[in-house]
C-alpha cells in the first residue's frame, strides 16, 4: 500500500534541491505539508521510546513555504502587519483559549485545551493539550511542547529550520519552565522537570547534578523530574579565572508536584523562584 506521507516527503526532498524553480506539483506538496502541520497530522519531531526522531523533510517544506508565499498586509482589529505567513484562526472551534495579544502562525499546531496569553507560537511548533503559554513567552519554529507544560512569563523556547535534521527544542509532558528561562539549540527538557526562573540552557551548557558525589554533568538534556536552578562554574581563560553560566540540579520532584500549589511548596523548600 502506498504511504501518502512518504510520497509527500519524497517530493519535498526533491524540491529542496532546486528551491528557486519549483514545479506546480512541488508547490502543492509544500502547501499540503504546512496544512498537515497546522492540523497536527505531521510533526517536525516525534517520540519513539525515549528518543525523538526529527523529520528533516518538514523543515525543508517550511523553508520552501516562505518562497512560495507572497507578502501581504494583514489586519487584526486596528493592528496592521505585513508578512508572508497567515495566522491561525477559529480558536473556539479548535478548543483553544487565546487572549488578546496571543499570536500563533499558520502551520503551528495547538491541541485542544492549550491556553495562550499574549505570546507567540511560530510555524512548525506543536503545543499539546493542557499547556499554558504565558505572557510574552515565545515558542520557536518547530519546537515541541508536551502536555500540561507551563511556559511562564517571558520564556524563550528556541526554534530551528536548518540544517535539515537538526533537533528542535523539546519540552516533555508536565515540565515547568520558570519565568525568563531560555532553552535553545535542540535541548530536551524531560518529563516533569522544573527549571527555576532565569535558567539559560543551550546545547553546551553544563547541567550539573550536585545532589550526587561526585557531581554528574549532563549536556543537551535535563533529566526527568529534575529541579534546576541557575548557577556558575569556574573556567580558566588567558585573562584569568571567571565564572560561566551553568545549571544546577538540586533535587527531584516527588509526590504530587504536578499541581501548581505543590510546585510553589517545592520552590519554597528548595529556595528558588518560579
Amino acid at each position: 500500500m502506498t504511504d501518502p506521507i512518504h510520497e509527500l516527503s519524497q517530493v519535498i526532498a526533491q524540491a529542496a534541491g532546486h528551491p528557486g524553480s519549483l514545479a506546480t506539483h512541488e508547490i502543492a506538496a509544500v502547501e499540503q505539508t504546512v496544512e498537515l502541520l497546522d492540523k497536527g497530522r505531521v510533526r517536525m519531531a516525534e517520540k519513539e521510546g525515549d528518543d525523538w526522531i526529527v523529520n528533516g523533510w518538514i523543515q525543508q517544506a517550511i523553508k520552501l513555504y516562505f518562497r512560495v508565499t507572497e507578502m501581504e498586509t494583514l489586519h487584526a482589529g486596528p493592528f496592521e502587519y505585513y508578512d508572508r505567513l497567515p495566522l491561525k484562526s477559529d480558536y473556539q472551534g479548535r478548543g483553544n483559549r487565546v487572549v488578546p495579544g496571543g499570536i500563533a502562525r499558520y502551520g503551528s499546531h495547538l491541541e485542544p485545551g492549550v491556553v495562550m496569553m499574549p505570546s507567540f507560537v511560530n510555524i512548525g511548533a506543536y503545543v499539546a493539550t493542557g499547556t499554558m503559554v504565558d505572557t510574552w513567552a515565545t515558542v520557536g519554529s518547530g519546537a515541541q511542547i508536551g502536555r500540561r507544560v507551563h511556559l511562564a512569563g517571558g520564556v524563550g523556547i528556541g526554534g530551528v529550520l536548518e540544517p535539515p535534521g537538526a533537533r528542535p527544542v523539546i519540552i516533555e509532558d508536565d515540565a515547568f519552565i520558570g519565568s525568563r528561562c531560555i532553552v535553545v539549540e535542540g535541548v530536551i527538557v524531560r518529563e516533569g522537570a522544573v527549571l527555576a526562573a532565569q535558567n539559560s540552557i543551550t546545547a553546551s551548557t553544563h547541567i550539573i547534578d550536585v545532589t550526587q558525589d561526585p557531581a554528574v554533568t549532563y549536556k543537551g538534556e535535563v533529566p526527568a523530574g529534575s529541579i534546576v536552578i541557575p548557577g556558575t562554574r569556574s573556567r580558566q581563560f588567558a585573562g584569568g579565572t571567571f565564572g560561566v553560566n551553568c545549571a544546577l540540579i538540586i533535587g527531584s520532584r516527588t509526590g504530587t508536584h504536578d499541581d501548581k500549589l505543590a510546585l510553589m511548596d517545592a520552590a519554597r523548600d528548595f529556595g528558588f523562584a518560579l
